[in-house]
């Protein structure tokens, strides 16, 4: 009778430290959650101020080359025209990843989150690449037909120098800035923490979460 006793004892106590594990995994999964969303949210302001910056910029540099066509100079017209591409480019990518942020939902799938928290590690990839395409135009924007015309062999030495090696580097880092580089010194230097660290974070919690909800399965 005593050993019946005990089995129904051990096994009530089995069951209780089940459900137990299980609620202790929930609500694991739900404060991971709660992290997720906030690293996400905090990227919304740097972003949102992104966006206006870059609208106030391209304003002003298309306020320029329209005022300045009549003038005729192709080097800033060309330069600054495309600058002000590349950046109007950025800001739509940027807004559509404020839209990713907007639309997380904690209570969805892993799998639709993780979708989301992809599209933001592959549109910041994006957007960076694309920003460096500009680099050479920002040493050409300044010249001048007449000024080219009475310069020296010492100023096309510096200054093709200058526009070469800019433009080097602008293809090598649209090259080489992608996400099997995230660990590289200068991919972080590059990226600093207030853009890329949130997303890896919410990237690596989303894991987490994941396993939880195998672990109560």
């Amino acid at each position: 009778m005593q050993d019946i006793e005990l089995q129904q004892l051990w096994k009530s106590y089995d069951q209780k430290l089940q459900e137990q594990l299980v609620f202790n995994r929930q609500n694991a999964s739900d404060i991971t959650k709660m992290k997720v969303k906030s690293e996400l949210t905090a990227m919304r302001p740097i972003k949102l101020f992104t966006v206006l910056a870059g609208i106030l910029w391209i304003l002003f540099l298309d306020i320029l080359v329209i005022n300045l066509f009549p003038v005729g100079n192709a080097y800033f017209l060309i330069s600054a025209g495309f600058i002000s591409l590349v950046n109007k480019i950025a800001v739509g990518i940027y807004l559509y990843q404020l839209v990713l942020i907007s639309v997380v939902n904690i209570n969805a799938p892993v799998m639709s989150t993780q979708k989301k928290i992809a599209g933001l590690v592959t549109s910041t990839l994006w957007v960076t690449r694309i920003l460096m395409l500009q680099l050479p135009f920002w040493t050409t924007f300044f010249l001048s037909s007449a000024w080219i015309g009475s310069a020296n062999p010492l100023f096309w030495i510096i200054q093709v120098s200058i526009t070469v090696a800019f433009a080097g580097a602008s293809i090598w880092l649209f090259i080489n800035i992608r996400y099997e580089n995230r660990d590289k010194r200068w991919f972080k230097f590059l990226f600093g923490s207030y853009e890329w660290t949130p997303i890896m974070k919410a990237q690596e919690m989303l894991v987490q979460i994941k396993d939880y909800e195998e672990e109560t399965l």
